[in-house]
């Protein structure tokens, strides 16, 4: 059964949550296919930070045991919910930050994160508590756009960091590299490819995508972190 939790919100941008809504869904039958390709084979319990709008949530394959959706802003979690109530697979719609997952640690099979690494607000302690909350062997997958393109369009992408686009986009980023990040957090990177959204026409700063999965080591010492 799918529920929400009541709890203050870590993340407020009203106005892009509406404007994400919409732009979501019309992007559906292309970003369809790549949701697809990112949860295929997954099962367990899995949680998924940064839900959005629950988009995810009818993808799931059926060996998924239950899904923990953490979505801290108001708007997209009620929509998330009304997903979770459309779902094949048991959806627990939470509220809460990357930052701080409200969960036991070693308590899932796979982690999934969508769209999320560009906005989160420390990439570093979000891939930290992805690691805690993740068994031992235990799976990320990832699609997440970030740096790219040639020189020109990375300049473009680091001015536009720093001035108008996280505020318009509501704390995205465009010039990070989520997947340098996953490697020195600790994760052991398998199949990745890149994908550009869309395939055709224009480049934009948000186009460069990779999609992909990694794991985390099987072998921890006693605060979770790899051996150095």
């Amino acid at each position: 059964m799918a529920r929400a939790r009541a709890t203050t919100d870590a993340v407020h941008h009203p106005l892009f949550a509406r404007f994400y809504a919409r732009l979501s869904v019309s992007a559906e039958p292309r970003i369809g296919p790549l949701r697809d390709e990112l949860l295929a084979g997954l099962s367990g319990r899995v949680i998924e930070i940064g839900a959005g709008n629950g988009l995810n949530f009818a993808r799931y394959p059926d060996a998924v045991s239950e899904v923990v959706a953490i979505e801290p802003e108001h708007s997209l979690r009620r929509l998330a919910l009304e997903a979770a109530l459309r779902a094949d697979v048991p959806v627990d719609v939470v509220p809460g930050a990357a930052e701080a997952l409200p969960v036991k640690s070693e308590a899932f099979d796979a982690a999934v994160v969508s769209l999320v690494l560009c906005s989160v607000r420390d990439v570093r302690r979000s891939l930290s508590e992805v690691r805690r909350v993740l068994r031992p062997g235990g799976e990320l997958r990832f699609f997440e756009h970030g740096r790219g393109g040639g020189r020109a369009m990375r300049t473009a992408q680091r001015a536009l960091d720093g001035t108008v686009w996280p505020l318009l986009f509501g704390g995205c980023h465009v010039s990070r590299d989520p997947l340098a990040v996953i490697r020195a957090a600790g994760f052991e990177t398998g199949a990745v490819r890149e994908v550009l959204v869309p395939e055709q026409g224009p480049r934009l700063p948000s186009s460069y995508c990779v999609l992909g999965r990694a794991r985390r080591p099987g072998v921890t010492d006693s605060t979770g972190a790899a051996p150095g």
